[in-house]
């Protein structure tokens, strides 16, 4: 009776194991971050000034590549490894292009860019406070009215297809399988860049949320 036990316990086990399936994606940090940066600076202007065209795609060029020691090695070997989806991601050049070639992810930008002063006062009186996942959320009820929340809610639906749009170009410019498990981790990772980007970005006073769940003022 006790074996029988012992070997269901394991059958058990091996099922579990077996329906694990684990998901290791590559993800260039320093470049999402880069070309999270170099985005907001193009395209994240006050009151809509200077946006670009939406109708067309935007004008991100690529900086030119300085001809390394190793540039004549490439592709003399086939691609395999992490290392090899490194080299896809060295800079973020490559995924500011990628997502700047998005039109929904410039049409948020665009509407952003209209909202930019007021949502900045908001969280200048503290009524908001940017969350981890680099989502604004409502933080003062009594500071906000109906209007505010409505904008808070287009913000973050903004926020949330450029989050999405990153996962998506980091994975096709790293040459990496788009699957859903792929794209909900590297949603995730691409979601907390951003967040320590909107950080980075605030201004003193403003209320923010650290990856470890705590609440800070700057």
């Amino acid at each position: 009776m006790r074996l029988m036990k012992w070997l269901l316990a394991g059958g058990c086990g091996l099922l579990v194991s077996c329906a694990v399936i684990t998901v290791n994606v590559y993800f260039p940090e320093k470049a999402v971050k880069d070309a999270y940066v170099s985005l907001d600076e193009m395209l994240l202007k006050k009151d809509g000034q200077n946006l670009p065209n939406t109708d067309k795609q935007p004008a991100v060029e690529p900086k030119p590549k300085e001809p390394g020691p190793q540039s004549s090695l490439r592709g003399m070997f086939p691609d395999f490894s992490l290392s090899a989806v490194a080299h896809a991601a060295e800079s973020g050049d490559d995924l500011a292009i990628e997502l700047g070639s998005m039109p929904e992810v410039i049409s948020a930008y665009a509407e952003m860019s209209q909202r930019l002063s007021a949502l900045e006062a908001l969280f200048n009186k503290g009524a908001v406070g940017l969350t981890s996942q680099g989502l604004v959320t409502v933080r003062d009820k009594t500071k906000v009215t109906a209007q505010d929340e409505a904008l808070v809610s287009a913000e973050n639906r903004n926020r949330k297809t450029i989050i999405s749009g990153m996962a998506k170009a980091i994975l096709k410019t790293t040459k990496q399988e788009m699957t859903k498990a792929a794209l909900d981790q590297t949603m995730g990772k691409a979601a907390a860049t951003y967040a320590e980007t909107r950080r980075e970005a605030a201004k003193a006073g403003w209320w923010m949320q650290l990856q470890n769940g705590k609440w800070v003022q700057k």
